[in-house]
């Protein structure tokens, strides 16, 4: 089962890196048309501030991961021709379900720990199976006590591929021109269907705002 775990990952690796070659550059998250876009926005002063709730999903313009720990928000500041506004991930905060105390942004980089890609994890069972498939052909299963095989691991490049992109598409800091967008995060391992109501709450350069979202 050792040769067998180690056929598929080096399998699996080929694909991803065949397509990193082939890949582009990480990208950012560019702001939509207008604020209308978006599930929710608000005004605050010349600005306006708007967001989309992705729950668990962290999607990026090259690909959509998944987080157990944390959920993610898409926000957005559009503002007058021409205007720059300094940007902070942590000027904002979470309120679910009316609760007093909110909860506060995280750093991109806390993501990574836990950080799945789907197409990876498809990817494995796909080879597995084939793999597995051709082994009991071929009569070199070596025994029925072997068990399945262990998940094969990522492999370095293709986890850094993935957290490149996570760190290209997360709100970018200081003095930005506007429009402007990017992901914000916060931890929260729970289903998002048991958080009801959510408000996301702003205080920063351009004033404050409350966005109230739907999980």
């Amino acid at each position: 089962m050792r040769t067998l775990t180690y056929r598929i990952t080096i399998a699996v690796a080929a694909l991803f890196a065949a397509a990193l070659c082939h890949g582009q550059t990480p990208q950012r998250i560019a702001a939509r048309a207008t604020p209308a876009d978006y599930q929710a926005h608000a005004q605050t002063g010349n600005f306006i501030i708007a967001a989309d709730f992705d729950g668990h999903s962290v999607s990026t313009p090259d690909a959509v991961f998944s987080s157990e720990e944390y959920v993610s928000f898409e926000v957005a500041f559009f503002g007058p021709a021409g205007s720059k506004l300094i940007l902070n991930p942590n000027d904002f905060k979470l309120r679910i379900k009316g609760k007093k105390a909110p909860l506060e942004a995280q750093p991109y980089a806390l993501v990574f720990h836990g950080l799945k890609d789907p197409e990876w994890e498809q990817t494995v069972v796909q080879e597995k199976k084939e793999a597995q498939s051709k082994t009991s052909i071929g009569g070199a299963g070596g025994g029925n006590n072997d068990g399945p095989p262990p998940q094969p691991k990522m492999p370095i490049g293709v986890e850094r591929r993935m957290e490149q992109r996570v760190e290209k598409a997360a709100l970018p800091e200081g003095d930005r021109p506007l429009p402007e967008a990017g992901l914000i995060f916060f931890q929260y391992r729970g289903k998002t269907s048991s958080m009801q109501t959510l408000e996301l709450v702003y205080t920063g350069a351009a004033g404050k705002a409350t966005l109230s979202l739907q999980p």
